[in-house]
């Protein structure tokens, strides 16, 4: 090899030594900021972290955010406004958050679903009505036909329902199918390039809305600067392209859960009229919240309190 091809070797090695370095002090401060608040259950391929509050008596809720995310996106608002109510359960999906799954394989919203499943059943709660907004809609969708008669209700907040093939073009750079490959992007470039981006991005999925000067902290979106929150998207958003066809063609004949979705009529993200109005034609309620976008469950809490309760109310 030539001196020149050499140096190149070098620098690039320098270069990729550094950004791990600067990765692995960002995923640091990211946890001093936003550190584990909740237990965690050990369940079959890895573990769930949750919190809890409300009445142990009462009604149960359980609340699964999206892609990206984690339990900070219901406890933001939500879950104070339901805890008078209802024994409320936030959960960091497996992968996220502070959350853990073994392996890639398991990011498929059936294999999540029967993660948070076990987690529930471990915990002793019974019927629950589930709360997913986007990705964690197709994870409590799917709960919903593997384990019907353990589920109260839905209530949907902008859920991903339907195959599609083509991803958002805000989280297509997610669409890596090897693990590898999403672990060597992880630990090396994705943290600092999401730093950097985060305005942008953050902009994109709460359109037409502002995303809240506190949703980095209070939201736990400080959390996606971490290696493993970069692979676990990257997983989620393979595994729910691998799945959704499936899921979604059992609809028709198996979905028996009562329940419902709202949807924010201007999202920028999933498509209002493919993924809620088609849902209609399997028995659930669809609503909408005029000029609200994807994030809901940030910027109109009240509402998707309110559409909750009611969707509680015809808990089976």
């Amino acid at each position: 090899m030539s001196p020149i091809l050499w140096l190149i070797v070098i620098l690039v090695l320098a270069l990729l030594a550094l950004a791990v370095l600067r990765t692995r002090s960002m995923a640091r401060q990211a946890e001093r900021l936003v550190p584990q608040v909740g237990q965690i259950q050990t369940v079959r391929g890895g573990s769930v972290h949750y919190i809890e509050t409300g009445a142990r008596d009462a009604p149960p809720v359980v609340l699964i955010h999206g892609l990206s995310g984690q339990l900070q996106h219901f406890t933001y608002a939500i879950a104070d406004l339901l805890a008078d109510e209802f024994r409320v359960i936030a959960v960091d999906r497996p992968g996220c958050g502070y959350s853990r799954r073994d392996s890639d394989d398991l990011a498929t919203p059936t294999e999540q679903a029967r993660m948070i499943g076990e987690a529930l059943d471990a915990l002793g709660i019974e019927r629950p009505v589930l709360v997913g907004h986007s990705l964690g809609g197709a994870v409590a969708l799917t709960m919903a036909l593997e384990r019907p008669e353990k589920t109260g209700a839905l209530a949907l907040l902008c859920p991903a329902t339907q195959d599609q093939t083509e991803v958002p073009e805000v989280f297509r750079g997610l669409q890596i199918k090897s693990p590898w490959l999403r672990r060597l992007i992880g630990n090396t470039i994705a943290v600092p390039l999401a730093a950097a981006t985060k305005d942008k991005v953050l902009a994109i999925v709460f359109a037409p809305e502002p995303c809240p000067e506190d949703f980095m902290i209070r939201g736990g979106a400080v959390l996606g600067m971490r290696p493993q929150a970069f692979v676990a998207a990257s997983a989620d958003v393979v595994g729910m392209q691998s799945d959704a066809a499936r899921v979604s063609a059992r609809y028709a004949a198996e979905l028996t859960v009562p329940g419902g979705i709202l949807y924010g009529a201007a999202d920028a993200i999933l498509s209002p009229a493919a993924h809620g109005h088609t849902m209609q034609a399997h028995g659930l309620d669809y609503e909408t919240l005029e000029a609200r976008g994807h994030m809901i469950p940030i910027t109109a809490p009240a509402d998707c309190a309110d559409f909750i309760r009611r969707m509680a109310a015809r808990a089976r």
